[in-house]
C-alpha cells in the first residue's frame, strides 16, 4: 500500500469499533482500502439490525463492492480491529482481496492465523496476504473493556 499509513488506517478501524459499542454491538471496525484510497469503513451491527452476518467486514466489503461496481476487491487492503472469524475471512477470500491488517488476534474463532488459516490456505484458488498484530494491544484492550462491563 503505497501512500497510505496503516496506523492511520487502523486509528479508522478502532473508530469505527468505538461507534458500535453505542448500540450495544462488539467493537470491531474495518476499513477498506482500493487503489490508495478509502472505500468503506463499518463496524458491527449485529445487535442493531438482528442481523448474525452484519459484521464489520462484511459490511465493509458490500460497501466497497458497491463503490466501485465490482464484487472484485482485487487489489484491495481490508484492515479490521480483530481478526476475522471463519464467515468473514470466507468473505474476505470470495471478494479477492489482496491483503489484509488485523489488530487482535481472536483464539476463540480467528480464522486468519489462530484457528485457521483460510487467506493462505494453498488448496483454495485465491490466498491473501495476512498481516496481524498492528495496534494489538490497543484492539484487545477495547474488547477487554467491552466484555467486563457486560459482566459489570
Amino acid at each position: 500500500m503505497e501512500n497510505i499509513d496503516e496506523h492511520h488506517l487502523m486509528g479508522l478501524a478502532l473508530e469505527e469499533a468505538r461507534a458500535a459499542v453505542d448500540h450495544g454491538d462488539v467493537p470491531v471496525g474495518a476499513v477498506v482500502v482500493v487503489d490508495g484510497r478509502v472505500v468503506a469503513r463499518r463496524h458491527n451491527e449485529r445487535e442493531r439490525l438482528g442481523d448474525p452476518t452484519a459484521h464489520a467486514e462484511l459490511l465493509a466489503i458490500r460497501d466497497a463492492a458497491e463503490a466501485i461496481g465490482s464484487w472484485r476487491l482485487e487489489g484491495a487492503t481490508v484492515v479490521v480491529s480483530l481478526e476475522p472469524c471463519p464467515m468473514c475471512a470466507g468473505a474476505l477470500y470470495q471478494a479477492r482481496i489482496a491483503r489484509l491488517v488485523f489488530g487482535a488476534t481472536d483464539m476463540k474463532a480467528g480464522a486468519c492465523g489462530s484457528l485457521y488459516n483460510i487467506g493462505s490456505d494453498p488448496r483454495l484458488n485465491h490466498e491473501f496476504e495476512v498481516v496481524q498484530g498492528l495496534r494489538a494491544d490497543e484492539c484487545g484492550a477495547l474488547l477487554t473493556d467491552f466484555f467486563a462491563s457486560k459482566r459489570s
